[in-house]
């Protein structure tokens, strides 16, 4: 048996064409249309994530100036909060400054000795014990100091006792321990790392 398509009515003819020509459309659309379209709506997606993420750089950008002038003024109070708690812990300092403030209050003082450092989370504590002669007066001009000064200064534990004999300008003994306090860092410094190496 022979099929040809001249055999066939036209009617059936003009069938058999739009079936193969139908078979070829959706053949064409199956293995390359529809791939291709598929990427394209890949693509289309990516380019909306990527225009949403470059909005998004372009109004960060404009706070820059704002980001950097908060920067600053951060780094300016840091340093002048590192003028009331210091990072590193200096003996000879506090007893010239705590000297100092005695002088100008008129206090001799007799004894300092640092106590044990108490560590806590961020900042470390280091007790000193003082013991001075004086007048009331002195020594209320010496805490007044003491709260003036630009560190912190923490006075506690005060013992006041009548001299005797007493002398002149030196009527009491006091004893107190004043305690600063240093501030602990978490990141390790350059010089500190390599000394640990």
């Amino acid at each position: 048996m022979e099929l040809s398509l001249s055999k066939l009515p036209w009617y059936a003819q003009v069938g058999a064409f739009v079936l193969v020509s139908a078979g070829a459309v959706f053949a064409f659309w199956y293995l390359y249309v529809a791939e291709v379209h598929a990427e394209f709506a890949q693509r289309e997606t990516r380019l909306t994530a990527l225009r949403m993420d470059l909005g998004k750089g372009v109004a960060t950008a404009r706070q820059l100036p704002q980001f950097e002038a908060q920067v600053q003024e951060l780094e300016t109070r840091l340093e002048s909060l590192r003028q009331v708690l210091p990072e590193e812990k200096d003996v000879a300092d506090i007893l010239r400054r705590i000297q100092g403030l005695a002088t100008k209050s008129n206090l001799s003082i007799q004894r300092f000795q640092p106590g044990k450092v108490v560590q806590q989370k961020m900042y470390a504590e280091i007790p000193y014990r003082l013991s001075a002669e004086g007048t009331y007066h002195n020594l209320a001009a010496f805490f007044e100091q003491v709260s003036k000064f630009p560190r912190i200064i923490n006075v506690g534990e005060i013992v006041i006792k009548a001299k005797s004999p007493a002398e002149p300008g030196r009527t009491i003994t006091a004893e107190c321990v004043a305690t600063t306090f240093v501030l602990q860092d978490a990141t390790p410094r350059p010089a500190a790392a390599a000394a640990a190496k």
